[in-house]
Formats: structure tokens, sequence, C-alpha cells
């Protein structure tokens, strides 16, 4: 017997994995898929270590691709409920709802027997390290004839049921950054004698913090991680950082990265303090098909309170399949009065979005087919 998609959320929710380490949502997610009403109708492919794909062929036309996202967050979670997470980390961006969308959807289409050849991806690391794109260098998607894609987000900055998107760039293009600054320790009473790592960093944010105030451009170069120095009397000689750049293309990240080196290269020069950079994810910029903008928003609008809500800063890896495929993707409010916002310690979208979730898919799907 399957779990329904509220129990699915809350196992999910209680069990959280990180990214490319979801090898118990995985299993159960096939574990449970396979337990559906004429799941004779579908194959589950799995290509990579963790997610899967799911294939509903009914005839030889094109497929449709839906796609939801299964990791957690190093996050420990705050809200005390019944199915609260039972290690450190946290579905604190709503990764369990989104599964559980899909989970609801795909059975609704095996129960409907729909007549549309429609992909389902369960997939990994949307938090961090691509999954996206290492989902689909495996070349399953290569079998398949992909016409359209579409994905969304619960977010509680928007009134449960709402639908937010808009046309061209929906979410930023998000780059990860580490910087590294090598300089020479030296006691703090000889200063003189060693290289201030934490300095050379200090003098580093100063200079991007006016020089960003200073663009109109819309962009962010936002740090989360800063670390310097072992003991209290010893000035460091190694100091680093760890953020996100983000812009409404990727290349108008690559140009802000040629110009942090800029910075660091004349810092070196005055300081004598070396450097080092690490990339890690680089998201592409999600953006939304006018086409089917223009179409679905006039037509869901008629059914859901729909926003045209412009672009934002978040970052997707979602944009990856985007840039493959013409796609939709959108903003599911899920705010009952509550404001914490994602990866929030007591970020909690209620189990009534699921439903509301798997109908807006339908309703596309039902829009969309042929």
């Amino acid at each position: 017997m399957s779990l329904s998609p509220i129990e699915l959320r809350h196992t999910l929710h209680k069990n959280p994995e990180l990214a490319f380490n979801e090898i118990k949502t995985t299993k159960l997610l096939i574990d449970n898929i396979k337990e559906l009403e004429t799941s004779s109708k579908i194959k589950i492919h799995t290509p990579y270590k963790t997610g899967l794909l799911v294939e509903y062929k009914v005839n030889g036309g094109n497929f449709i691709l839906f796609r939801a996202d299964i990791d957690a967050l190093p996050i420990k979670e705050e809200n005390e409920i019944e199915f609260k997470s039972t290690n450190n980390y946290m579905h604190a961006c709503g990764h369990d709802v989104h599964t559980s969308i899909l989970y609801s959807f795909l059975s609704e289409v095996l129960e409907e027997k729909v007549d549309q050849n429609i992909l389902f991806l369960f997939q990994p690391a949307e938090e961090g390290g691509g999954g996206a794109m290492e989902f689909y260098k495996t070349g399953i998607f290569e079998n398949f004839n992909i016409s359209k894609a579409f994905a969304l987000h619960v977010t509680d900055e928007y009134k449960e049921g709402t639908v937010a998107s808009t046309k061209g760039v929906l979410f930023a293009s998000a780059l990860e950054i580490d910087i590294h600054f090598i300089g020479e320790s030296a006691h703090v009473a000889f200063p003189n004698e060693g290289k201030n790592a934490f300095n050379a960093m200090r003098k580093f944010l100063d200079i991007i913090d006016e020089q960003d105030k200073k663009s109109s451009e819309p962009f962010i170069f936002g740090i989360g991680i800063y670390n310097a120095g072992e003991v209290r009397n010893i000035s460091p000689g190694r100091a680093m950082l760890s953020g996100t750049a983000r812009g409404l293309s990727q290349q108008k990240v690559i140009d802000y990265v040629e110009n942090l080196k800029v910075i660091l290269n004349k810092l070196k020069e005055e300081t004598g303090v070396d450097y080092s950079v690490k990339f890690g994810a680089h998201y592409p910029e999600v953006v939304v098909n006018e086409n089917l903008f223009n179409d679905l928003s006039k037509q869901l609008s008629g059914k859901y309170s729909f926003i045209d809500c412009g672009y934002k800063m978040t970052g997707e890896d979602f944009g990856f399949f985007s840039h493959k495929f013409p796609s939709f993707m959108f903003w599911l409010g899920s705010s009952k009065g509550e404001r914490y916002g994602l990866h929030n310690s007591r970020f909690l979208p209620p189990d009534s979005v699921i439903e509301t979730g798997k109908n807006i898919f339908y309703d596309i799907l039902n829009l969309q087919k042929g």
C-alpha cells in the first residue's frame, strides 16, 4: 500500500537528506511509486546515484517534463511538530512539499489514464552541486523528445494558493564562490613581521561594498561565511569567505567575477597578501518562455490568484532545464499569515498546499496536451 501524498511529505520531512546523499529518499520514492495503482504503465529510470526519472508513455508523441527537487539543507529545525526532523538537517526550502506534489500528480495521471507522454523528474542536489546538470549529463534525456518543462517552488512570501511568475528571467543566475586570502602570521606585538590576511579581506569587502552601491545593475554578492585567525595574540595569516554572486544572466556573473580578480590583484600588490578563488556550482538563470507565460497567465488566472512577480534574485538550478527546453516555472504561495522565508529553521508550508500544487500541475497538463 503506497503512502498518501501527505504521509509521504511527513516521512520525508522527518528524514531529510543532503545533496547527493538522498539514498533513503530515492528508495522511499521508488518503493511507493511501484505501489501506485496501474504502476505497470510507467518505467522508473535511475541513471544517477540518487534521484529518479519516471517515464509515462502512452503514444508516439512528445514528452512534457515536470520536475521536483528532493534534497534538504544543513539546518536544524525549530518547529515543534509531530513530523519534525529527526536529524540536524531540514527541508527548510520546501523540497518535501515539491516532491509530494509531483508524487500526487503522478498518481492522478495514472488514475486518469492521461493521453500525454510525461516525464516526472525527482531531482537530487538542487541546493548545491548542480544536480540538474549532473542528472542531465547521464544522457537519459536523449531518449526522449521533450517539448516543454515545468516546475514550481513554494514560498510564504505569497498567500496560500497564489501563483506567481513572470516572462523572461524569473530567478537569477547564481555562482558559489570561496575566496582564500593567503598572508603570513605574526605575533600581534610585531605586526610588521607578518602579512595580515584578515586586513586584506576587510579591505576587499570595503571596496566591493562601495562598488556595488554605485552599480545600477541588479546584482548581489552575498557572503554567508567569514573565517580568520586561530589564536588571540597571533595576527591571522589566512582568511576566507564563502558567498554567492547573483545576476540576471550567467555572463553578468562571469563579468563580475573577473572584476573581483582585478580587485584582488591590486590588493595583493598593496598588501602582499596572495589569494585563491574556488568556484562551486554555477546555476543558469531561470528563463520563463514568453509564449508559455502569456498563455498560462491568462488561463490560470481564471482559477487562481495569479501575480506577475518580476524577477527574483533567488537561485534555482531548474535554470539548467529552462535553457534546454521551453519552460514555465512559478512560485506557489503557501502562507496562512506567517512569513519566515526560505532556508529558515521555521519555514513550514501547510500540507494543504500539496493538493493545490498537484491541481495546478494537472491544469497545466490539460492546457498543454498535444
